[in-house]
């Protein structure tokens, strides 16, 4: 069983959270196992998607002997967050700063990764007790933002969801971040005709090029 500390030790080492954000329950699942396949190990299941308690429960309990974390995202509330943890969730993500959540997280000993845009807000919700600080959006100001909020913050560990390309992975973490949240770049690879072979790759394509940065 996956404690909290082995969860964003296993996020810290691979250095990135792969977002699944699709229409569907089924194509979710999917999607995720064939991106565990190209060596994503850690998925943030959003709870946007239909269904996606079930898709939690069904990925926590295939992977269960693997070295591999689900969590679950768009978590905006103590009950949602409930739920997601008794789904098997071992992570939880939010969008905003929910004190409430991320209290109900630690004292179940969840990981929780909550956002914040603003130096204020980042520090915020570090003193709230998040684990990780997502910067969300981060497409308004990308990696000069970035690099700016973390000169003085650079002690809180910071993980940006938008934009995170194979050919800009680098340049996020010379910014000084802790991991990358990645999407459609790879959760969408196989559309239109769910070609599961290209998630793979696409997922395999993004792991090699963090491999090449935290070498």
């Amino acid at each position: 069983m996956f404690t909290k500390l082995r969860v964003l030790q296993t996020i810290h080492d691979s250095g990135n959270v792969l977002i699944v954000r699709l229409d569907t329950a089924e194509e979710a699942y999917e999607v995720a196992v064939a991106a565990v396949a190209g060596g994503i190990r850690a998925l943030e299941i959003t709870l946007s998607i239909p269904g996606a308690l079930s898709v939690i429960q069904r990925l926590a309990e295939r992977f269960a002997q693997d070295d591999v974390v689900i969590g679950a995202g768009t978590v905006l509330d103590e009950h949602a967050a409930w739920s997601s943890i008794q789904a098997g969730a071992r992570f939880l993500v939010s969008p905003n700063l929910n004190p409430a959540m991320i209290r109900l997280a630690n004292r179940y000993q969840i990981a929780t990764i909550s956002g914040a845009y603003t130096p204020t807000e980042i520090l915020e919700t570090a003193e709230a007790g998040a684990d990780i600080v997502k910067l969300f959006p981060t497409e308004a100001g990308g990696i000069p933002y970035t690099k700016a909020v973390l000169a003085p913050l650079a002690h809180i560990p910071l993980l940006p969801a938008g934009g995170v390309t194979p050919g800009n992975v680098g340049d996020w973490f010379d910014a000084g971040v802790t991991a990358v949240g990645v999407g459609s770049a790879i959760t969408k690879a196989g559309r239109p005709d769910g070609d599961m072979a290209r998630v793979t790759d696409a997922a395999a394509e993004f792991v090699a090029a963090l491999a090449r940065v935290k070498r």
